[in-house]
């Protein structure tokens, strides 16, 4: 048997795991390696398009279908992750059917795509709703099992669009940031349980990534074959995996990224320059000291492929 395989080596053996929006793109490789590595899990997707609109599918199904025919455990869940009531069913469904919670992937989403001064306050709130919203009722409805059994992880699927920058995704943008702070406090909060929450920014091809604002119809294919070939879901998975694992147990508050077969570690916000000014600050002194002392330190308006200059290894 592969050593990969062997029960000695799965790092989610016996635990039991939630991953929202599983039905296809990053939640459903997440899922497919947790049950890899012994996890039962809870595959929730609403079958619905990028969106958010009702599709008619049951993707959710075809997945549990693939999982178990490989000898897993896992079960299907249809709720929103927007509603506070379906996030707690769905905790509910992990510990009725498999006895306990051990890990949330929080990967559901959908996208509004539109350039700011279009952007409709519908499509603003719904996208905050199922990505922020939804991390939090998730990860809420499971803390109280996290408390009570001393342990649990949270993984968060944050992006880029918000870390770095894009066009057009302001709703998209603002509500993967809200995520990173979501995390970084759950990690604070829930420290004393042994509960951790960390984030991943992947770069994936999927359904997120099939439209992107900004770019010709010349470099929209273009960049799509790239994307295709070199950055898949099933990179992105074994991260998650871990994160889940008690191999991670030490490991909080912080924020990953996986492209292709890199990993990295994210910075995050530190004051890196200081002004002193005896007599205090006017807006006139501020107007000309400010700017020639920091000009060169401001973080230029740049786009995810302007710092990701290099193609995915």
């Amino acid at each position: 048997m592969d050593s990969q395989n062997s029960s000695n080596s799965k790092l989610l053996q016996d635990k039991v795991v939630i991953v929202t929006g599983a039905g296809g793109g990053v939640g459903r490789a997440v899922a497919i390696e947790a049950a890899r590595q012994g996890a039962a899990v809870v595959i929730n997707d609403l079958g619905v398009n990028l969106g958010g609109e009702a599709s008619g599918q049951s993707p959710a199904d075809a997945v549990v279908g693939e999982i178990e025919a490989a000898g897993g455990r896992a079960v299907a869940n249809g709720d929103s992750v927007a509603d506070w009531d379906a996030a707690q069913r769905m905790v509910a469904t992990a510990v009725e059917k498999f006895g306990r919670i051990d890990a949330v992937v929080n990967s559901a989403g959908i996208l509004r795509d539109s350039i700011f001064h279009k952007l409709e306050p519908r499509d603003f709130e719904s996208v905050l709703k199922v990505h922020l919203y939804g991390a939090f009722n998730m990860s809420r409805a499971a803390a109280a099992h996290f408390r009570e059994q001393g342990g649990g992880a949270l993984v968060h699927m944050t992006s880029t669009a918000g870390l770095i920058g894009s066009v057009g995704q302001a709703n998209y943008a603002a509500a993967k940031m809200g995520i990173v702070g979501l995390s970084r406090s759950i990690s604070m909060d829930m420290a004393r349980f042994k509960v951790r929450s960390n984030c991943i920014a992947p770069h994936a091809f999927s359904r997120m990534i099939e439209s992107v604002p900004g770019l010709s119809p010349e470099e929209q294919e273009k960049y799509l074959e790239r994307r295709r070939q070199t950055t898949r879901a099933d990179q992105i998975a074994p991260l998650a995996a871990f994160l889940c694992s008690e191999a991670a147990q030490e490991v909080t508050g912080q924020i990953f990224g996986a492209r292709g077969n890199e990993v990295y570690l994210y910075s995050q916000p530190r004051p890196i320059r200081t002004l002193h000014r005896s007599e205090g600050w006017t807006p006139q002194s501020l107007a000309e000291m400010l700017v020639p002392a920091w000009g060169s330190s401001f973080t230029p308006a740049e786009r995810t492929k302007n710092v990701f200059g290099w193609d995915a290894i």
